[in-house]
C-alpha cells in the first residue's frame, strides 16, 4: 500500500469512528430525555409523558389548559386518539 492509500484509509476509519460515537450520543441523549425542551413559567400545552411503540410511533400524553389526551405520532398521519378523564386525587 502506498503512504497516499494509507493515510486516505486511516481518515475514512477515523470518520467513520466519530460518526459512530456521534451517533452513540444521540441515543443516549434521547433515551435520557435530554432531547426535550424545557419550560419556564406556567405552559398552557406540555408532553406529560411520551412512550414509543417502535422505532417510528409515540403515544404521547399532553396537557392542554387541564385537560389531557393521547396523540399518536410518527405513522403515516399523525391521531388524537381522544381525551383522558382526571383522577380525583383524594
Amino acid at each position: 500500500m502506498t503512504a497516499t492509500a494509507t493515510t486516505m484509509l486511516t481518515a475514512i476509519v477515523a470518520l467513520a469512528v466519530v460518526l459512530g460515537l456521534i451517533w452513540l450520543a444521540q441515543a443516549v441523549a434521547r433515551q435520557s430525555g435530554h432531547f426535550r425542551p424545557s419550560v419556564k413559567g406556567s405552559a398552557r400545552l406540555s408532553v406529560v409523558q411520551s412512550l414509543a411503540l417502535d422505532q417510528r410511533r409515540r403515544v404521547q400524553l399532553v396537557a392542554c389548559d387541564g385537560q389531557h389526551f393521547l396523540v399518536l405520532t410518527g405513522g403515516s398521519q399523525d391521531l388524537m386518539l381522544g381525551f383522558v378523564p382526571q383522577l380525583d386525587e383524594a
